[in-house]
């Protein structure tokens, strides 16, 4: 067992020998994205990761155990995720790690390390350690460490994650083989897992040729012609994306008859390092640090322009927009100062997706969620005012919410986007 070593604060560490026996467990989100992810880390460091999948109600339990039930959603599912799984028997007590990220932000998510800490020793398993997942140098760990190469290499990863679950999203709804998307889009992850493994898929000239293979293999699922409601998936991070968090909402709406359309994660990388680039101007700081995050902001967007120029170029599917895009949308209704949690860039989504015909919209939100509620629930009534064909409905995610509750208030913005529809 490794010996366990402290810092001067008193904090576990991830120590370089922690790193060679430890498994490290990861709370699940992104489905596709994250399997990507954690093969390149991986492979950086040498570590051996697992994504947590569990998905029952002992999740909620054990996170509502060991976190005040005050606490935000997102909290309660992924601190409730690790713990279970510790005390599963499924691994060695002394032999795992829990990574989890912390932004640093005014969000409650900056919390999470620490109520996870809390929970640990609640539960009698303080020798467990806690990896700080961030790119602020908040928390470090000798045993733990990203590189400029890895963060590069991650960006391109999300790339590729972003760009399968749009085209699967576009897919599925209409296959006329059931269970084609999926398996496709499982195919290409595989694929995308090899080539990482052999070094190879990273760089922007790889990534344009991947994708427009991926864009060609997606045209060939054979679809219907029907034409569906399509429904737009916003909110706060964790319950936008996680099924463990939004209660399956994407298999629900495909039940349901509609197309959902969820937003990428691309955007909110790029928001989250142009708010730093942004803080700078408005309360002053390093131009060195503004420089970086100038250098950071404009690499990935460089990535997210090869994305939507070989789906463009293409035909067969929509394109995402670019985030000059959304900045410009926004202007007028929030400033780019409004950045806790997802901030303006929640109400800049809305916005693209009526602009670009999807006009029915679910933001969902964990209950309590402050930047939620003022940048996703309370532009509703101007959105509304702005654009009357507008079909936004806000879901509150809790342990207290009953789906059923949460599934009727989604019917109900279904049938009015069909008698919307049959009103045209």
């Amino acid at each position: 067992m490794a010996e366990l070593v402290y810092d001067e604060t008193g904090r576990l560490l991830f120590t370089e020998e922690m790193a060679k026996e430890y498994t490290l467990l990861v709370p699940q989100m992104l489905p596709v994205t994250f399997r990507m992810l954690v093969k390149l880390v991986e492979l950086d460091g040498g570590y051996h990761i697992e994504i947590l999948e569990t998905n029952t109600q002992k999740v909620v339990e054990t996170g509502l155990k060991y976190v005040h039930n005050d606490m935000c959603y997102p909290a309660i599912l992924s601190i409730g995720q690790l713990i279970e799984a510790v005390e599963s028997g499924r691994y060695d007590k002394h032999k795992v790690a829990l990574m989890i990220t912390q932004t640093g932000g005014g969000c409650r998510a900056s919390n999470y390390i620490h109520l996870l800490r809390k929970a640990l020793k609640k539960a009698g398993l303080e020798y467990v350690p806690v990896i700080s997942l961030n790119l602020s140098g908040m928390e470090k760990n000798p045993g733990f460490k990203i590189s400029l190469k890895l963060g590069a290499q991650c960006v391109f990863a999300m790339m590729y994650g972003d760009m399968l679950v749009h085209l699967g999203n576009q897919c599925r709804p209409y296959e006329v083989e059931k269970g084609a998307t999926d398996a496709l889009i499982k195919s290409w992850t595989d694929r995308m897992v090899d080539l990482f493994t052999e070094g190879k898929g990273i760089g922007f000239g790889a990534m344009r040729r991947l994708m427009r293979e991926m864009v060609k293999d997606f045209a060939k699922i054979e679809r219907t012609n029907e034409k569906k409601p399509r429904v737009g998936i916003v909110g706060e991070i964790y319950v936008k994306y996680a099924p463990l968090g939004n209660n399956n909402l994407e298999e629900f709406l495909l039940k349901e008859g509609a197309e959902p359309v969820v937003p990428g994660v691309t955007d909110f990388i790029i928001f989250k390092v142009n708010n730093r680039y942004v803080d700078v101007g408005l309360y002053g700081g390093s131009p060195i640090k503004k420089a970086a995050m100038w250098i950071f902001q404009n690499f990935v967007i460089k990535c997210q322009n090869i994305m939507i120029e070989v789906i463009e170029e293409d035909g067969t599917f929509r394109a995402m927009s670019h985030f000059s895009e959304l900045q410009e949308l926004v202007k007028g209704y929030l400033g780019c100062g409004n950045k806790m949690g997802e901030g303006w860039l929640l109400t800049a989504e809305m916005l693209e997706l009526i602009h670009s015909g999807t006009n029915n919209i679910v933001c969902t939100q964990p209950f309590g969620c402050l930047p939620n509620h003022v940048a996703g629930k309370g532009m509703m009534r101007k959105l509304k005012d702005d654009y009357p064909n507008s079909n936004i409905v806000a879901v509150d995610y809790d342990p207290g919410a009953t789906k059923i509750n949460q599934e009727n208030r989604i019917k109900l913005m279904l049938a009015n986007a069909l008698r919307y529809e049959r009103s045209e």
